[in-house]
């Protein structure tokens, strides 16, 4: 399975903000860090929080802050939420994409059980768990 950038740099953002937990970080300090533009950035950044896994907050001091504590914030279901509307396979998109032999098809069967194990193997996995952060 190949992740997008989107959900790269979500998972980036995540560990960096749990490498400091206390500080909140601006979007600005973030797209310039990671090499991205502000907008881009924004738009992770919403889904995020829009997920529950980040809080943002305005004005002096503010800026994005893990919503959770690490250990609550599971890797597959982050992974679920920033890949939404990303199907594996054009198949298994809301729409069912333009398949010639969609009904006979014994793969994409396969194919949605695959992405389901992948994100339950995930979801056994924390922030926490990640290896490197300083928490």
């Amino acid at each position: 399975m190949r992740l997008t950038t989107f959900t790269d740099y979500g998972l980036r953002m995540l560990m960096r903000l749990a490498n400091e937990p206390d500080r909140a970080f601006s979007t600005a300090d973030l797209a310039e860090e990671f090499g991205l533009s502000r907008n881009h950035l924004a738009k992770i950044m919403q889904h995020l929080a829009r997920a529950g896994f980040v809080e943002t907050r305005r004005g002096g001091g503010g800026g994005a802050v893990l919503a959770r504590p690490v250990d609550k914030i599971r890797l597959g279901n982050v992974i679920n939420h920033l890949e939404e509307g990303q199907p594996l396979v054009e198949c298994l998109g809301t729409d069912g994409g333009d398949c010639s032999i969609d009904g006979q098809c014994r793969l994409k069967a396969r194919l949605r059980s695959a992405e389901r194990a992948f994100l339950a193997d995930l979801d056994r996995s924390t922030l926490a768990d990640i290896p490197g952060l300083n928490i």
